[in-house]
C-alpha cells in the first residue's frame, strides 16, 4: 500500500509543475499587457498557492523562495514598478527554478539566492517609472473603492462546505486578519445544524471580523488569495460610530445568541468538484474495459448461435452498459491540446531572444481535446516543429522588410476535429522550403538517383529522412538532421500522418492527423482468403462491387471509375499473397487519408464491430500494413490494416502510373 505522506508530496509535485506552468502562461500575457490587472493578480495568487502548499508538504527552500519571489512580485502588484520584459525573463527564469527546487531542493537552493539577487535588482531599476495606483476594482469591496477609509472595515466571510477537507484552515484567515490592526471577531453559527445531523467534515460556521484603523483594502484582499474562488467574501468599510464601539469592545466577541438550532443548508457549498487520479488507474481502467468488450463480443457470438430470446436480451443489455462504460471511460483520458501550448509560448519567446528575430505565436482550438496518450507523445514532435519553423522558415527582420514583409514573423498552431481525427496544422509566414536545395542535399546523401525527377511534394518529404539536413553548420538549434526524422517516426506509432505544403517566400504548413485514441476504435471487419481483417472505420468512405472487368487478376488496370473519378485500388489478395481462389462476388472497400482515396478489394465485408487494439510485437513491428491487432468475439485475432501505408501505396500506383503516360 502506498504511504500517504508520498501519495501527498506526488500530488503537490503534479499540482505546483501545473502552477508554475500557469505562472508561466500569465508572465508571458503581462509581456503583451503589461497593465492587465487580472493577469497580475492571477500570477499573485498561483505563487500564494505555490508557496502555502510547498511549505504544508515540507518544501521548506521552495516555499522560502516563493516567498521572496510572491514579495518581490508584490511590489508589481501595488503598482510601485512596472512590468517590463527585463522583469519577465527574470521571472520565467524563477519559474524553472521552481521546478528545479522540487526536483532537487538541496542542490538547486546555492542558486536561489543568485536568481532573488537579480530580481530585486531588476525591481530596483524599474523603481523610478512606477506605473499609475492600481484601478481599485476589487472584488471584496463594497462602497467608496479606491479610497481606503481611516476607520476600518468590517470582514463578513463564510469558507466552502468543504474547505477543511482541503487543508484551509479558518484560524490561519483570523489570525492574518489580526496582523492588520485591532480585531473584533464574531462567529456566524445560525447554518449549523442539530448535532445529530452534524458533519464533522463540513465547515459550516461563517465568521465576522471587524478591524479598525488605517487599512489598505489590499491586504484584506490578500489574506483571501488562498481560497477566494471557493467562498462567500462581504467588505464593507465601518463608519466613525462603528470604529470606536469596535475600538472599546473585547478583541475576539463570542456569538451572544450561539445555540445549536436548525438552520438552512450552507449556500457556498462548492459545486463541481474534481478528484486527481493516478494516469495508472486509468490506463488499468481502460485495459478493463477493452477486456470487457471482447467479453462482450464473445457474449454476442454465443446468444446469436444459441438462439435463447432471454440470453440474447442480456447480451443486448450488456452491449449497451459496456458502450456506455468505453465511452464514459475515454472521455475521463480525453485531455484539451490548451495543457501543452503553455509551453510552447514560452519555447517561442525563448527563440526570439536567441534567434535574434522578432515572432508572434498563434494559437486557436485550445480546447481540442485528445486521448491522454496521444497528448503525452506530442509535445515532443511540436517542439521540434516549432524550432524548424523558428529557426528555418522565419527570416530575418531585415530580410522580412526586404521582401515586402512585417518585421515580426508569425507562427500559428491551431487544432481541429475532422470526423474521428484530429487534425493539428503548425504554419509559418516565412521563406518556405528550398525544393532545389533539398534535392541537391537528397542526391549528396544518395537518397535520390541525380536524374530522377520528383514532385516538389515528394522532395519536401525529404526532410523528414534520418539525418538529413540542409543546414550548412550545427548549431545548438539545428544541423545534425534529428528532429524531424523523431517527428515521423513519433507521428508514425501514434497511427497518425503528417502533410507538408510549403510556397517558397510564403511560408510552410505542417499538418498532423491524429486519432483521437490509441485505445478502442469502431472497425469494419472484412475477409481477405478466409482470414479477418479490420478497417478503422472512421476512414471508411464506401464499399462498391468489383467491376467485372476488373475481376481477373491479370487485368492492367489499377483504378476504379466512380462516379466520374479514378481511384486507385490494391488488391489484398495480391498484398498478401493468398493462394485461395478468390470470391466471386468481390467488394471494394473506398478509404480516405489525407484527401487520399484508395480502394481495397476484399472477398466479403462481414460488417462493423468495436475495435481493441492491441499492440503487435516487437517482432512484427515491421509490417508496414498493419497498425495492429484486435481478438474477436470468437477468440480469433484480426489483424488492424494500417490506412496511411494502404493509401501511401495507391498514391504510388497513381504516380507511377501518371510517369508511365507523360513518358
Amino acid at each position: 500500500m502506498s504511504d500517504p505522506e508520498d501519495l501527498g508530496t506526488g500530488i503537490y509535485r503534479q499540482e505546483a509543475a501545473e502552477l508554475v506552468q500557469s505562472i508561466e502562461a500569465g508572465l508571458l500575457a503581462l509581456e503583451n499587457t503589461p497593465g492587465d490587472g487580472d493577469r497580475i493578480d492571477a500570477v499573485f495568487r498561483d505563487l500564494h498557492t505555490v508557496k502555502g502548499s510547498g511549505a504544508m508538504f515540507g518544501f521548506k527552500e521552495l516555499a522560502e523562495f516563493v516567498h521572496e519571489f510572491e514579495t518581490a512580485f508584490d511590489s508589481v502588484r501595488r503598482r510601485e514598478v512596472p512590468v517590463t520584459s527585463a522583469l519577465i525573463e527574470i521571472s520565467l527564469r524563477a519559474c524553472d527554478h521552481i521546478l528545479r527546487l522540487l526536483d532537487d531542493p538541496v542542490s538547486a537552493k546555492a542558486v536561489s539566492a543568485t536568481i532573488l539577487g537579480k530580481l530585486a535588482a531588476c525591481l530596483e531599476a524599474d523603481g523610478s517609472d512606477a506605473l499609475p495606483a492600481p484601478r481599485q476594482d476589487m472584488s471584496i469591496g463594497t462602497d467608496n473603492r479606491g479610497i481606503p477609509p481611516a476607520n476600518g472595515y468590517r470582514v463578513k466571510f463564510r469558507l466552502a462546505a468543504d474547505a477543511l477537507m482541503h487543508g484551509h484552515d479558518p484560524e490561519v484567515l483570523l489570525n492574518d486578519l489580526r496582523d492588520l490592526g485591532p480585531t473584533r471577531v464574531r462567529a456566524l453559527v445560525e447554518d449549523v445544524p442539530p448535532l445529530d445531523q452534524l458533519d464533522p467534515t463540513e465547515c459550516l460556521m461563517g465568521w465576522e471580523v471587524e478591524i479598525t484603523g488605517e487599512i489598505d483594502p489590499t491586504d484584506i484582499e490578500a489574506v483571501f488569495l488562498f481560497t477566494r474562488d471557493t467562498m462567500s467574501l462581504e467588505v464593507s468599510p465601518l463608519d466613525a460610530d462603528e470604529a470606536l464601539e469596535a475600538n472599546a469592545g473585547p478583541t475576539d466577541e463570542p456569538d451572544a445568541s450561539f445555540s445549536l438550532v436548525s438552520g438552512a443548508s450552507n449556500s457556498t457549498k462548492a459545486t463541481g468538484n474534481t478528484m486527481r487520479v493516478a494516469t495508472e488507474r486509468l490506463d488499468e481502467m481502460m485495459d478493463r474495459v477493452g477486456e470487457l468488450v471482447i467479453a462482450e463480443a464473445r457474449l454476442q457470438a454465443l446468444a446469436q448461435t444459441s438462439g435463447d430470446a432471454t440470453l440474447m436480451a442480456v447480451a443486448e443489455d450488456i452491449q449497451r452498459l459496456a458502450a456506455g462504460l468505453r465511452d464514459s471511460t475515454m472521455s475521463i483520458r480525453m485531455v484539451p491540446i490548451s495543457s501543452i501550448l503553455g509551453r510552447f509560448q514560452r519555447l517561442i519567446r525563448d527563440l526570439s531572444g536567441s534567434l535574434g528575430k522578432q515572432m508572434n505565436f498563434v494559437t486557436c482550438g485550445e480546447d481540442t481535446e485528445l486521448d491522454k496518450t496521444v497528448i503525452e507523445l506530442l509535445a515532443d514532435p511540436l517542439v521540434h516543429i516549432l524550432r524548424n519553423c523558428a529557426d528555418h522558415g522565419l527570416e530575418s527582420a531585415e530580410r522580412r522588410l526586404a521582401a515586402g514583409k512585417p518585421a515580426t514573423g508569425t507562427i500559428e498552431l491551431g487544432a481541429e476535429y475532422a470526423g474521428a481525427e484530429v487534425v493539428i496544422t503548425i504554419r509559418d509566414d516565412g521563406r518556405g522550403l528550398d525544393a532545389a536545395r533539398i534535392r541537391s542535399r537528397a542526391v549528396e546523401r544518395g537518397l535520390i538517383d541525380e536524374d530522377v525527377d520528383l514532385p516538389e511534394a515528394e522532395l519536401y518529404r525529404m526532410i523528414f529522412e534520418p539525418g538529413f539536413s540542409t543546414s550548412s553548420a550545427v548549431t545548438e538549434l539545428s544541423g545534425r538532421g534529428v528532429g524531424m526524422d523523431v517527428v515521423k517516426r513519433t507521428i508514425a506509432s501514434l497511427r497518425g500522418q503528417i502533410d507538408l505544403e510549403s510556397e517558397p517566400g510564403h511560408g510552410t504548413t505542417v499538418r498532423l492527423r491524429l486519432p483521437l485514441t490509441l485505445a478502442i476504435i469502431d472497425g469494419l471487419l472484412v475477409e481477405v482468403g478466409g482470414e479477418l481483417y479490420t478497417i478503422p472505420l472512421a476512414a471508411v468512405e464506401e464499399c462498391v462491387e468489383l467491376p467485372a472487368l476488373h475481376k481477373s487478376e491479370r487485368t492492367t488496370s489499377s483504378f476504379l471509375n466512380i462516379r466520374g473519378g479514378l481511384v486507385p485500388f490494391l488488391r489484398l489478395r495480391s498484398l498478401f499473397d493468398v493462394a485461395v481462389p478468390p470470391s466471386d462476388y468481390q467488394k471494394v472497400v473506398v478509404i480516405a487519408s489525407t484527401g487520399a482515396r484508395v480502394g481495397l478489394v476484399v472477398d466479403n465485408i462481414i460488417g462493423n464491430n468495436q475495435t481493441v487494439i492491441k499492440q503487435l510485437s516487437p517482432l512484427h513491428a515491421g509490417l508496414k500494413s498493419f497498425s495492429g491487432a484486435t481478438i474477436l468475439g470468437d477468440g480469433s485475432v484480426a489483424l488492424i490494416l494500417d490506412v496511411a501505408q494502404l493509401v501511401a501505396s495507391g498514391r504510388a500506383i497513381e504516380e507511377s502510373t501518371r510517369r508511365e503516360n507523360a513518358a
